[in-house]
Parts: C-alpha cells; sequence; structure tokens
C-alpha cells in the first residue's frame, strides 16, 4: 500500500527519536486527541522508547466510548421493545448500557445486525418494506458524511421505514472542554482522519486563544514520532502554531464535497460526552426537515440521562487524567470479555490497546 512501508521504516523512527531527545530539555505533557492514534502509540511501543520526560496523554478520541449510557439504553429499547431491525458498527455491540450490551439483546432474540456501512441499512430497509430499521449512527466528523448519505439516500427512495439513532460528536469543543479541566497540557496532535473530512481551520482559534501547539498528525510510527517533533520543537521554543504533518492525506480545506453532505443533513447541537458531561455545539443533530429519519423523533425517545458505573473510571482516561493502569479492575476485573466501560471494547479504547499491547504502567 502506498504510504505505508515508508511510514514504518526503522530509519526514520530512530532518526526522529533522536532529533526529539536532542531538542527536548523540559517535561511536556502532550495529548493525542484520536484513538488510532493511541492505538498506534501503544501497539508500536512508543511510549517506551520516548524521552522520559515527554509523556503522552490519551485524549477523549473514541467515538465509541464517549456514546453515552443512555444512548446505549435507547438503541436497545429500540431493538426490543419496537421490534425494529437495529443495525450498528461492531465495535458498539459490546459496549455495556446500564443493563446489558446490545450482543446480550441479539442473544436474548432482538434483530440486531452487524453492518460496515450505514448504505447497507438503507438497502436492508429497501428489502423489509414492512419493518423499521434504524442504523445506530455514532462517531466523529468521519463517519457523518457516509451517515448523512444514508438519510440522503433514503429520502431519493422515499423509504419511510429507515432512520438514524445519531450520537455525532466533534473535536474541536472537546479540545477546549479538555483545556478548561486540565491545565497540564501543552499540545495536542490533532486527529489525522477527522482533519481530512473538516480541514484544519477550524482549530486556528483553539491555538490562538489557548496558547498551544496543535500539529495534525497520521497514525504510522514515523507519522506520530514526526508530530510529536514538531510539537516539543514549538514549545522548546515558546511559540504556538497549527501545523499539518499529514498533509499527505489533510488539504487545508479538508474534504469539500463531504463537508457539504454534512450540512445537508446535519445542524450543530449540545451533546453529552460519556465521562465529560454535556458541551454545548459539540455534536451534530438531525435537521427538523429532515425529522421522519431521526429514530428520536419517529418513536418518541426522550433523553435518559444515566450515570456511569461508578467502578470505571473511563470519564478520567478519556480526559487523560488516568491511564488504563491506573485502575484497580485493569486486566482483573475489567477484560475485553468482561468489561466495566466503553474503552475496553472499543477498538479504538485506550484500555482496550494496553489490554492488547502493553500490560506495563506507562
Amino acid at each position: 500500500m502506498k504510504y505505508l512501508h515508508e511510514y514504518r521504516d526503522p530509519g526514520l523512527v530512530s532518526q526522529y527519536l533522536h532529533e526529539i531527545e536532542k531538542v527536548t530539555t523540559q517535561q511536556w505533557f502532550i495529548m493525542e486527541f484520536c484513538g488510532g492514534q493511541t492505538h498506534s502509540l501503544v501497539k508500536n511501543g512508543i511510549l517506551n522508547i520516548l524521552p522520559h520526560n515527554i509523556q503522552m496523554l490519551h485524549g477523549p478520541g473514541c467515538p465509541v466510548c464517549v456514546t453515552p449510557l443512555g444512548v446505549i439504553d435507547q438503541a436497545i429499547q429500540l431493538a426490543e421493545s419496537h421490534g425494529v431491525i437495529l443495525c450498528s458498527f461492531g465495535d458498539m455491540l459490546r459496549v455495556p448500557g446500564s443493563r446489558k450490551s446490545l450482543l446480550q439483546a441479539r442473544a436474548a432474540g432482538a434483530d440486531i445486525r452487524i453492518l460496515y456501512s450505514p448504505v447497507e441499512a438503507v438497502r436492508i430497509a429497501q428489502e423489509n418494506p414492512g419493518r423499521e430499521v434504524v442504523f445506530f449512527a455514532v462517531g466523529f466528523e468521519t463517519t457523518a458524511p457516509a451517515n448523512a448519505l444514508a438519510i440522503l439516500h433514503a429520502r431519493h427512495h422515499g423509504l419511510t421505514n429507515f432512520s438514524l439513532l445519531s450520537s455525532h460528536v466533534l473535536v474541536p469543543p472537546a479540545m477546549k472542554a479538555v483545556l478548561e479541566d486540565d491545565n497540564r497540557i501543552h499540545a495536542f496532535l490533532g486527529a489525522g482522519h477527522v482533519c481530512s473530512v473538516m480541514g484544519v481551520g477550524e482549530y486556528a482559534d483553539i491555538v490562538r486563544n489557548y496558547h498551544i501547539p496543535i500539529v495534525v498528525t497520521g497514525f504510522e510510527p514515523v507519522d506520530l514520532l514526526q508530530g510529536i517533533l514538531m510539537s516539543v520543537i514549538q514549545l522548546e521554543q515558546g511559540y504556538c502554531r497549527l501545523e499539518n504533518q499529514y498533509s499527505r492525506v489533510v488539504p487545508p480545506e479538508g474534504n469539500l464535497n463531504a463537508r457539504r453532505i454534512i450540512n445537508q443533513a446535519f445542524d450543530v447541537a449540545g451533546q453529552e460526552w460519556r465521562g465529560i458531561g454535556m458541551l454545548p455545539d459539540s455534536g451534530l443533530k438531525i435537521k427538523a426537515s429532515l425529522a421522519e429519519f431521526d429514530a428520536t423523533q419517529k418513536f418518541g425517545l426522550q433523553p435518559q440521562p444515566v450515570a456511569d458505573n461508578p467502578e470505571c473510571i473511563a470519564g478520567q482516561i478519556l480526559k487523560g487524567a488516568k491511564k488504563p493502569s491506573d485502575c484497580p479492575h485493569f486486566g482483573k476485573k475489567c477484560t475485553p470479555s468482561t468489561p466495566l466501560g466503553a474503552p475496553m471494547v472499543s477498538s479504538e479504547g485506550a484500555c482496550a490497546a494496553y489490554f492488547h499491547y502493553q500490560r506495563v504502567k506507562s
């Protein structure tokens, strides 16, 4: 695959690591804002080879992990009480709700199907005109275009039995919330895949107002080390800029077609984040003009604030205040097969990364 092996080159890894060691004179805390970056940092052992005075903090960059318990309960309610065909990406199924997971509901007979694309759910609705089909739409800006396209596709075909249960979140407001909660953070590695859709412009105000470097970064070892180096150079030299390490994928304006499709189907709205709380203007809500495709409207679902499991420290992990290995239940009471919270089962969860690749404290 183009742009893969060259970004895993051991020689380049050693070169960037040497440069980081050479320029670093102080203690710096850098937060990566993407679960994919977290997994790469852990899986490739980067956390263990960085200089001791570079500490990586893991941010709330896992969309499955920040999906509120109440929304998961709504999905289960739709499948069990309303008899819908509930469609979802696979990593949502084992995330525990307040009483059970979607996987447990499916085992008990609910019609819950794993899909790779929301447009597949539109096809299922076409093939089952007598059944309501709901796609459980979660994610950052990255998955929003496909979910918006599913709505527009369903409207084009005149479907009345298709809707989304949407819990979309936006990165910039969460960055601000984390900064206002934790003054240890010196720099951010921006999520490259989000910026490939939305561009980099909306981060400029954060850099300016909070005086913090943001480096949009990719996911391979060389990407991450170069992003860390670019951050440290700014910090050591005393300036703050928005930089784009991932320019081979991320144009400054993002994907204009994808952004246009998002704007056709969604409006910006307040959104609850698991472990963080309600953040204004931090989510995407289906437009009022498309209310027939909004499952919360169609089925009269009411917001259900549900407290997190008191034994789970997912909120602190998602905000970078704790590492997974700081949890007394990590790898014991909480495992991928018996999770207390979403970060242990999501494919982008920090706890899952530590469980599979790094059992020692970092």
